[in-house]
């Protein structure tokens, strides 16, 4: 069942291992290899629609997409013991300016981010307040 309210969350992807325009171009894509399991709950607790930021790691350290879950509640195809959750995801647009994460720990609104305090999260909690800061500093 859909969200009336989507949840909104941040998914890191090195763009030399598959980057925002990689997505673009494959118009969809299962969100698979976590294995951490804070990330793998967050991952089990997505929904059809919830909105993630695409976070460039490792090099850019930017977010620069915004993306959609598209289908919610898989066993991820490469964990051979049927263990890990995923979801498939979807690109819906480009951040008019990327937000890097320089800016984001600058401001002070942020502060309580996931994506400071547990840098190495792969998949994170995007409060709506965080959401809607991100989307401001993108459109500045």
């Amino acid at each position: 069942m859909e969200n009336q309210v989507p949840s909104y969350w941040l998914i890191k992807s090195e763009p030399f291992k598959y980057s925002w325009d990689d997505l673009c171009r494959d118009g969809e894509t299962i969100w698979d290899g976590v294995r951490n399991h804070r990330a793998a709950n967050n991952l089990k607790a997505m929904e059809i629609g919830d909105r993630l930021f695409y976070y460039h790691s490792n090099k850019g350290l930017e977010i620069v997409g915004i993306a959609e879950v598209s289908e919610a509640g898989l066993i991820d195809p490469t964990d051979a013991e049927g263990k890990w959750p995923t979801v498939k995801v979807k690109p819906v647009s480009k951040l008019d300016n990327p937000v890097t994460l320089k800016a984001i720990k600058a401001n002070p609104e942020l502060d309580r981010i996931e994506l400071v305090r547990l840098s190495r999260l792969s998949v994170g909690v995007i409060t709506r307040e965080e959401w809607d800061k991100i989307i401001a500093m993108s459109q500045d």
